[in-house]
Order: C-alpha cells, then sequence, then structure tokens
C-alpha cells in the first residue's frame, strides 16, 4: 500500500533506476573507466603516497589527464563560479563548484583531491597562477631547485632523497601539508602546463604560416592577441570568441629560436610600436563605423523622399555631409598614422640590416687579421710557393732525362740532322724498290715457253756466260 502522495510503483520498477550521468561522465575519462576503478580514483588514497607508490602515481597520472579533458573541453566554465572571466580552457579553477562538477553517482566526490593537485604541483604538471605569471626563468630551466637537487642524487628514489634533504615531507618547502587536501588550502587557479604547450604550438604554427612581414606583426597587445588566437586556444567551435583574460595577460612577441637575450624581453621600442598598430587597427574601427553610418544616412534620406518627407530627407542629407567630413578627416589620419607606421617598421628594418653590415664587417676583419693573411706573411709563402714549384720542375726534368737515357737516348740530339737521316732513309727505301720492281720485270722477259731459262750472253765468250737461276 502506498503513502498519500506517493507515486504507485510500477512492474517495472522493482528496482531504483539508476541515476541519470553527469556532465563529467560523458568524457572519455571517465566513460572508459568501470564504476569499481571510478571508487578507487574517488576514494582518499593519500596515504598510498608512502605504503604504495606505484599505485599513488597511477591514480594521480589518471587525474592528470582527466582535469585536463575537464578543462580542455570547457566543461568547468558553467561550473567555476567566476564571472567576467571569459571561457578558459588553460587554467582550472579548483574550488567548492569543482568538486561539485566531478561528483559521480556511487563515487561522490573526489576525496584525494587536495593530495593530487599537491603532487600535481610538486611535478609541475600543475602551476599556480600567480605563481607561473611570476616566474622569472624558463619552465624548462635546469635552474629550478628540486632538479638541482635531484643531480646530486641520482641512483637513489627521488623522494626519499628529497625528504632526507628537507626539500619535501613532513617539513619540506614543497610538502603537501602546504596544500593539504583537507580544508581549502588547495583552493586556486591552476595553470595546466600540457595545455599551455599544445596552445603555443597552434599559435606559433599560425603565425609561421602568416609569415609577419615587419615588427608590428610580430606584436601583440592583450586584446589583439586574444582576438587573434583565441580560436587556437578556444577550439574550432568557438571561431571567432576571444580567450579568457587569464589565458592572456601581457603583452605578446614573437622572436626567432635563435634571437639574442635582448630580444627576448618587450622594449619601450616594442611598446611604442605596438600602440601604434593599435592606433591604426581602431582607427580602422572608427573609419568603418563612420562609412556604416554615412550609408545609413543615405538609405533614410532615399526612404524619407520615396515617402515625400522632404524635412527628413534633408536632415539625413545634411547629417551624411558632416559626416563625410569626419570621414575625410579619420581617412587623413589613418594614412599618417599608417605611413608613421610604415617608417617605423622600415627603420627598425634598416637597424637589423646594420646589425648585419656590422656582424659581417666584424667577421670580415676578424679573417683578414688571421696570422696568415699578413702581407709578410703572404710574400713569404708566395717565395715558398715559387721555390716549390721550381724545385718540382727541376725533379720533373730530371726524371725524364734519366727515363731517356734508360732507353737509350742521347741527349742533345740534332733535330735537324735527324729530320735529313729520315729523309735520306725514305729516298734510299724508295730506289730499292724501284730496282727491285725492274729487275722482276727482266726476270719475266727471260723466261721459257715451257718455264725454262735460256742462258744470257753477255758477248764474253764462255767465260762471259752467267747462268741465271730460275725463279
Amino acid at each position: 500500500m502506498s503513502r498519500p502522495g506517493s507515486i504507485p510503483a510500477t512492474p517495472s520498477s522493482s528496482t531504483a533506476s539508476p541515476a541519470p550521468a553527469t556532465p563529467v561522465q560523458h568524457l572519455s575519462s571517465w566513460s572508459s573507466s568501470s564504476p569499481t576503478r571510478l571508487q578507487a580514483l574517488y576514494s582518499d588514497f593519500s596515504r598510498q603516497k608512502s605504503s604504495n607508490p606505484a599505485s599513488f602515481q597511477a591514480n594521480v597520472e589518471w587525474w592528470r589527464k582527466s582535469l585536463d579533458e575537464v578543462v580542455r573541453t570547457g566543461l568547468q566554465d558553467a561550473f567555476s563560479g567566476k564571472l567576467g572571466t571569459g571561457k578558459s580552457r588553460l587554467v582550472l579553477h579548483a574550488n567548492s563548484s569543482l568538486l561539485e562538477q566531478l561528483k559521480v553517482p556511487k563515487a561522490g566526490k573526489p576525496l584525494a583531491l587536495g593530495a593530487i593537485l599537491s603532487d600535481l604541483r610538486s611535478s609541475h604538471s600543475f602551476y599556480p597562477l600567480e605563481e607561473f605569471l611570476s616566474l622569472k626563468y624558463s619552465l624548462y630551466s635546469t635552474s629550478s631547485l628540486p632538479v638541482r637537487v635531484a643531480s646530486y642524487v641520482v641512483g637513489k628514489p627521488l623522494w626519499w632523497a628529497l625528504e632526507q634533504m628537507g626539500i619535501t615531507g613532513e617539513e619540506g618547502v614543497l610538502s603537501s601539508r602546504a596544500h593539504h587536501h583537507k580544508g581549502t588550502a588547495w583552493h586556486g587557479d591552476y595553470v595546466i602546463v600540457s595545455l599551455v604547450e599544445a596552445a603555443a604550438e597552434r599559435v606559433l604554427e599560425a603565425q609561421r604560416d602568416y609569415s609577419a612581414a615587419g615588427l608590428a606583426d610580430t606584436l601583440y597587445s592583450v586584446e589583439g592577441f586574444r582576438r587573434a588566437f583565441g580560436s587556437l586556444v578556444l577550439g574550432e567551435e568557438a571561431e571567432g570568441s576571444a580567450m579568457g583574460e587569464q589565458d592572456a595577460m601581457d603583452v605578446v612577441k614573437f622572436v626567432t629560436e635563435d634571437a639574442p637575450p635582448e630580444e627576448r624581453v618587450i622594449t619601450p621600442v616594442d611598446r611604442g610600436v605596438l600602440e601604434l598598430k593599435d592606433a591604426v587597427a581602431n582607427m580602422h574601427t572608427q573609419v568603418d563605423a563612420v562609412q556604416t553610418k554615412i550609408d545609413q544616412c543615405t538609405k533614410r534620406a532615399s526612404e524619407a523622399l520615396a515617402k515625400d518627407r522632404k524635412t527628413h530627407a534633408l536632415s539625413y542629407i545634411r547629417s551624411r555631409k558632416q559626416l563625410q567630413e569626419v570621414l575625410s578627416k579619420r581617412l587623413g589620419s589613418l594614412a599618417t598614422l599608417e605611413s608613421t607606421l610604415i617608417t617605423v617598421e622600415a627603420a627598425a628594418g634598416d637597424v637589423e640590416i646594420m646589425k648585419s653590415y656590422e656582424s659581417s664587417t666584424a667577421t670580415l676583419r676578424a679573417i683578414l687579421s688571421h696570422p696568415s693573411l699578413q702581407r709578410e706573411s703572404v710574400d713569404k709563402t708566395l717565395e715558398a710557393l715559387a721555390e716549390a714549384n721550381a724545385d718540382a720542375r727541376e725533379l720533373d726534368n730530371s726524371i725524364r732525362i734519366a727515363g731517356d737515357a734508360a732507353l737509350g737516348v742521347e741527349e742533345n740530339v740534332d733535330e735537324g740532322e735527324v729530320e735529313a737521316e729520315w729523309a735520306e732513309l725514305v729516298r734510299q727505301m724508295s730506289m730499292d724498290e724501284k730496282e727491285g720492281t725492274e729487275e722482276k720485270l727482266g726476270d719475266e722477259a727471260l723466261k721459257t715457253p715451257t718455264g725454262v731459262p735460256h742462258e744470257k750472253s753477255t758477248g764474253r765468250g764462255e767465260e762471259g756466260k752467267v747462268a741465271v737461276p730460275s725463279i
């Protein structure tokens, strides 16, 4: 029997229906974890840091990725409890609203959140916002205290060594006691380093694609930077939106990777150029606004004339003429400002060119001042080179003469005599060839038909007979 005013039970409601999923449970970190795992993650596991360090670190790493997702997806915006700060995709607002946001059925609120944030802060995965903005050195500098201490304790468990040296532990300066998970000591804003790194990569890539042509293109005011790169930080779904005030809080200057230290600071010249750049941007806005008003007056005057309202039409025309005068002045001012900005950028470029000239001159002078390039050294080197070449020629002649002698070639041969002997040899060979031909023809004439040779008479009797051998 049901109580008055209660809803009668239905056959399908014999068991309690599951509680509706909270927004955080739709995130991948929660949806991929089992209820048992979530209960362990939501319990107070802070004591495991000493008793079971591996389990403690695994739980902290899960929360690091999960809080990263909470901030990156913008889920915390509705629960941050901060008004007027805009959307933030880089900073975690840790407070009681965050506890309510992270609450899930059957697991409740994360009891170890204070210890988690303390550990993430110690590992420099999360930075308190004020500490982050006041850093005097790079996040990746090895001059920080924990890194310098760690360099002396290689080979020992890091946390044990730091505790022994009083850096962490019960009384250490990085002790979790300072940000204990109980109470509200852990409340505050934390910069998530991984999100800052990812956003920085996207911003730098966009700036490289932009191919800055001048000094002004490397400088942004807070508002200008938020407008230019807001969608890269907030995500594509926030196209055209400005990032939160805490995501960009100072003048931004882009420098090259090999820029010297003096160029890695915001100089008075940078601020002056940035003011001029903002003035040009504001003047463009004013010109656009005045032109819009002129168009409106023109439209209204036409509408008034169409309705035969001469007085109204004349009023709109007078307003338009006044606005046209204002527009003319604004355009003149804009031209002056843009010309000034171009001149300033050109002067800044001239400074860079002169620095390059000075560097090149210094390099050339340094090379020319080398002892090897001094006049005496050059003359001495060239004389030595000439002597070496002469020695080489002499050695070559000696080798050639020795080779000729080995082959039986006489020295000091008269080329004229050689030519004469060659001509005589050719003449003699021609004569021998001619005589051989004549002798052959004569022998052919003395042959008998049977091939038996006749005796050739010489006119000297029997003694003068000469036997001609057969051929």
